[in-house]
């Protein structure tokens, strides 16, 4: 029988288990840090009804959705965590705690031209803040310092954590008299970082049939800069002029107000006027989150506030807020720029213990007491030469080596070998526990991802 080729599809990741380890280390991070703000985890189906998944679709979604039939059901994989989080919601909104906060990190599917650092199949990471009825604007402060906390337990430091209220820009175009054009205007504007203020200027002019003074005005108004305080001093000159501008002030104030009670320092958080978001969802407070040294890998967390999530499959009004990391493509693009931290064990195992006698029982129970002692241990069962069991230790990196052969079993202790030193000594099993507990310790130190 002919063999058929393995192969994996294009747009699809598929780790080997020294990069998957840095992947799950990242997972274990978030999962950690969302913890601490009392997010709940939560798991929805990856297949869904077609129907449920296109309430809030059609155009380029209906064309990159994954869907078929299985009988007479019309069935289709999940594109995002958002939709499938809005019918969770209104399904079990009787059943849960209100405001709701839950967190997610799992794949999303979407049919679209795999390109290099986009896939079709991908890791995403939400959390999202739901109320019932309201939701009061601290959550919109609190989703900056759970961004920053997250960064920060990652390894970085040079990142910053980009604001701006949609209601703002909807305002100000409303005094223009471009309110029937905001989300056109919203669109070009959200690629201001990307394609530069001449090519923007151009869209705004040709696509969104802006005059050249209205173009000038949007672009102005957009690259208004400076400090956190400067730039809302700004704001305030355009005060009482339109309702929902003022209303989006005074939320952006607030949000930037509390910030530092929240525990985010100003150098890594502004407010940015040129952030607009492109999804049309988004009605207030809007995020981006982009490292400093790394520009080209543009926005690495994203989100922003919605009036109301479950419109389609409700009456309920349940308004939320929320974050998203795109995982597989940030993972992507640290592992291809070399920014994981090459020095933290990717190993599947601290220890490895090797028999070296016919009877294997001491090694066993050295494996089982190590294991008892919190140490993740394998046992290398087959009979082999030492160097090739030395040699499999090395090649999947497990920090240390613990030997028993009949002197070790004698004395009533085993051998101890420090893969990376080199250095071995003979101690009883729990001096061993104790040292292999303190090195993997000692070798688990340091930032996950490297600034550079």
């Amino acid at each position: 029988m002919d063999c058929i080729k393995p192969r994996t599809l294009s747009g699809f990741m598929e780790l080997l288990p020294g990069p998957q380890a840095q992947m799950e280390r990242i997972m274990a991070v978030l999962r950690q840090t969302y913890s601490l703000y009392g997010f709940a985890p939560l798991d929805t189906p990856a297949i869904e009804s077609a129907q449920v998944l296109l309430a809030k679709g059609g155009g380029e979604t209906e064309k990159q959705i994954y869907r078929f039939t299985k009988g007479d059901a019309d069935l289709a994989l999940r594109f995002d965590l958002t939709v499938p989080l809005a019918k969770y919601v209104a399904l079990h909104a009787g059943e849960l705690a209100f405001p709701f906060r839950r967190y997610q990190i799992a794949k999303v599917y979407r049919g679209e031209r795999a390109q290099r650092g986009r896939f079709r199949e991908f890791y995403q990471a939400d959390i999202d803040i739901i109320g019932d009825g309201k939701l009061d604007i601290l959550n919109e402060a609190e989703i900056p310092a759970i961004i920053y906390r997250t960064f920060r337990a990652l390894g970085l430091t040079r990142f910053q954590i980009r604001v701006n209220n949609r209601k703002i820009l909807n305002g100000f175009y409303a005094m223009l008299g471009l309110a029937d054009k905001a989300g056109e205007i919203m669109h070009a504007v959200d690629k201001l970082d990307k394609a530069g203020r001449e090519k923007v200027g151009q869209l705004l002019e040709e696509d969104c049939g802006l005059t050249r003074r209205q173009r000038d005005e949007v672009l102005d108004f957009t690259g208004i800069s400076g400090s956190n305080s400067q730039v809302l001093s700004a704001l305030a000159g355009f005060a009482g002029r339109d309702p929902g501008f003022d209303q989006g002030l005074a939320e952006l104030e607030a949000v930037t107000k509390y910030l530092a009670q929240f525990g985010v320092p100003e150098e890594n958080f502004a407010v940015d006027l040129t952030i607009a978001r492109g999804l049309d969802y988004y009605t207030g407070t809007v995020y981006e989150t982009t490292l400093l040294d790394h520009p080209e890998i543009g926005s690495v967390c994203s989100g922003g506030r919605y009036d109301n999530l479950a419109a389609y499959y409700t009456q309920r009004q349940l308004p939320g807020v929320g974050i998203s990391i795109g995982l597989t493509r940030l993972f992507y693009v640290l592992q291809e720029q070399g920014l994981l931290n090459p020095a933290l064990p990717t190993a599947p195992a601290d220890a490895l213990v090797l028999p070296m006698t016919e009877d294997p029982g001491p090694a066993i129970a050295a494996a089982t007491y190590l294991r008892e002692a919190g140490i993740r241990t394998q046992i290398y069962l087959e009979q082999k030469k030492f160097k090739q069991k030395m040699s499999y230790c090395d090649k999947l990196g497990i920090p240390y080596a613990v030997v028993l052969g009949e002197d070790e079993i004698a004395a009533g202790g085993c051998a101890v070998k420090d893969m990376a030193t080199g250095q071995q000594v003979t101690v009883s099993l729990a001096e061993a526990a104790q040292r292999i507990a303190q090195g993997v310790a000692e070798k688990n130190q340091g930032p996950i991802i490297l600034e550079r």
